[in-house]
């Protein structure tokens, strides 16, 4: 089905998805989300797809929920729509593929916290991020109440929601919210770098760390240890570990298949 609202294009083994309303600054619809949705159900099972990328046409990355049509949707509706846009975060955590979020322009509201969501968000360096929901008398949907505390902390995560300023992409780096900086003009090429990079490296173990990181903020260590420990039993079983082994016994650069 075509979805214009969003792009979809496979370079190799990473799977591009580009947020696609330019003239919205990339404000969140109904197809686009249903078309993220498909796009992450259909990569989850595809072998051949061993990293995400996330990014957004146009200015900027995503302003979020379109102002334009605030203020239209009565609570059952709010409702309805906000299920669906979690359905997405708990996909993209469901997904065992890192999803890297590449971020130019502006981020601002659901579209800060669907970066949030991915495994590892790179931005411009002129790139600003705000949690704009105060300024129109919201609160924060899409995950920002979950994720933002776990990486900055609960005082600066409030400060941050109370104030709804634009935050500059350097102090997000400096808070260890972005992983990467680049020039405008480097994003794209450094960001497929990193893509490719992580799409020769062993897919199922990055999967599986993928989970256990993301369920350590609910777990306790002993529960952490014991995942650990019967996730390890899977993989020692896999074409990667033994690759892995292989390659560094023979003094040679392992050929990974994410198997």
């Amino acid at each position: 089905m075509k979805n214009n609202d969003l792009l979809v294009e496979k370079l190799g083994p990473v799977l591009s998805l580009t947020l696609n309303r330019p003239e919205t600054l990339n404000a969140f619809s109904s197809d686009m989300i249903l078309g993220l949705k498909a796009a992450l159900h259909e990569a989850k099972n595809d072998l051949d797809v061993q990293v995400i990328v996330l990014s957004g046409s146009g200015r900027a990355f995503s302003a979020g929920g379109d102002v334009k049509t605030m203020g239209q949707a009565d609570g059952n509706q709010t409702y309805e729509h906000i299920g669906k846009l979690n359905e997405l975060i708990l996909l993209m955590k469901d997904v065992e593929k890192p999803i890297i979020a590449s971020v130019h322009g502006f981020a601002a509201g659901a579209g800060f916290n669907l970066a949030l969501a991915c495994d590892m968000i790179v931005a411009a360096e002129d790139s600003k991020f705000a949690l704009s929901f105060s300024k129109v008398g919201l609160v924060s949907d899409g995950g920002g109440s979950y994720f933002l505390p776990k990486l900055i902390g609960p005082h600066l995560a409030k400060q941050f929601f109370f104030s709804a300023e634009p935050i500059p992409a350097k102090r997000l780096y400096q808070l260890g919210v972005i992983n990467a900086l680049f020039s405008l003009e480097r994003l794209q090429e450094e960001t497929t770098k990193i893509a490719l990079n992580l799409a020769q490296g062993p897919g199922k173990a990055f999967g599986k760390q993928k989970k256990l990181v993301d369920h350590s903020f609910n777990a306790t260590l002993e529960e952490i240890l014991e995942e650990e420990r019967l996730t390890q039993v899977l993989m020692v079983q896999t074409e990667d570990h033994k690759e892995g082994v292989a390659a560094f016994k023979e003094k040679r650069n392992p050929v990974y298949k994410g198997r």
